[in-house]
């Protein structure tokens, strides 16, 4: 076990101040991820170093556009997550340290036999992904502090429920992160996933002003969040912040407790970019729909295509410097 970052003691509990659940955990007890212990009033992470799954990835399945693309990730996760989404496409890992039968498993891998093996594989950059990265916040902490050392850059896949002090120190080992905004409705988050939207919307502000690049995720399901009403308040919120930042929309398939559900149908998802597009963000995609026009990327100035994919792979690429060969308009992300 490892000595978990932001607690403190109060009374006769330890009160965890990494996320906005704010967990009271009396001795012996675990919070809200399961992956946090106070034993003998002292809180512990559980899953430092022991990493669930380890993969190699194209950084565009994160997915990241506008960071590195056509690059490769070594990208690695614990078990838990502080949030318990019905429709969690990594429940297996996500889920699994929670209840009477939680398990805490995995391969011990270090934070520098992760970098080590990022550099082995030629990979640009190291990502803490699969599943909430807050949960392993101190094994990710470390990583990306030792991964600098080498040149490597560094991601964050996240629901983006976290609080500011724990932002503030990872920040300078941080260089992106995509954010699943996952609807704009409170009570789909108190109620589908076990969380609160405010705070999702106060860490995508905070990761912004503190110079973290910023991409968005949101997966459209079905009957739960993809009214126009609700894609408008994403995406108005999304051009608030800064409407140089990608939205990636993501069709829906069923998985773990919405098995019920239908896939997404593809006219809802271009209606999601048109309302995307009215709200003025420059860059939107359409996700897990392999061989369509919207997962593209265009120059904003004069609409030449500049990016083009195939799924996760690069087929042709204009980016210069930051701009479009074409105009030479500036491209927003890191290239």
């Amino acid at each position: 076990m490892h000595e978990a970052l932001f607690y403190e003691k109060v009374d006769n509990y330890l009160k965890c101040s990494l996320c906005p659940h704010y967990c009271h955990i009396l001795k012996g007890n675990v919070g809200a991820c399961a992956v946090r212990k106070n034993v003998d009033n002292k809180l512990y992470t559980l899953v430092y170093g022991k990493a669930i799954a380890y993969h190699v990835d194209p950084i565009e399945k994160k997915p990241l556009f506008h960071f590195m693309p056509g690059s490769k990730i070594y990208s690695f996760a614990t078990a838990g997550c502080n949030f318990k989404c019905d429709f969690c496409q990594n429940w297996d890992i996500s889920q699994i340290s929670k209840g009477e039968s939680g398990q805490i498993i995995g391969t011990y891998k270090p934070p520098k036999q992760i970098v080590k093996e990022a550099l082995m594989y030629g990979c640009n950059s190291i990502a803490a992904t699969y599943v909430e990265p807050t949960i392993f916040y101190e094994y990710a902490y470390d990583t990306f502090k030792e991964a600098k050392k080498h040149n490597l850059y560094t991601v964050f896949v996240s629901n983006g429920y976290i609080n500011k002090k724990p932002i503030d120190k990872i920040q300078p080992y941080l260089d992106a992160i995509n954010i699943d905004l996952k609807s704009f409705s409170d009570e789909f988050y108190k109620n589908v996933c076990g969380g609160r939207l405010q705070p999702v919307l106060d860490s995508i502000k905070y990761y912004h002003k503190k110079g973290v690049w910023v991409e968005i995720t949101t997966l459209i399901i079905p009957g739960e969040n993809d009214s126009n009403a609700e894609l408008q308040k994403i995406a108005e919120f999304i051009a608030s912040v800064d409407i140089n930042m990608p939205w990636h929309i993501s069709k829906f398939h069923p998985d773990y407790k919405m098995t019920n559900k239908a896939w997404t149908p593809l006219h809802t998802l271009h209606r999601a970019y048109k309302i995307g597009k009215k709200a003025g963000l420059k860059y939107i995609y359409v996700g897990n729909v392999i061989g369509n026009k919207y997962e593209h990327t265009y120059c904003p100035e004069c609409n030449n295509l500049l990016i083009k994919r195939w799924g996760f792979t690069i087929v042709e690429n204009h980016i210069e410097n930051n701009k479009c060969r074409f105009c030479n308009a500036k491209i927003a992300g890191v290239f």
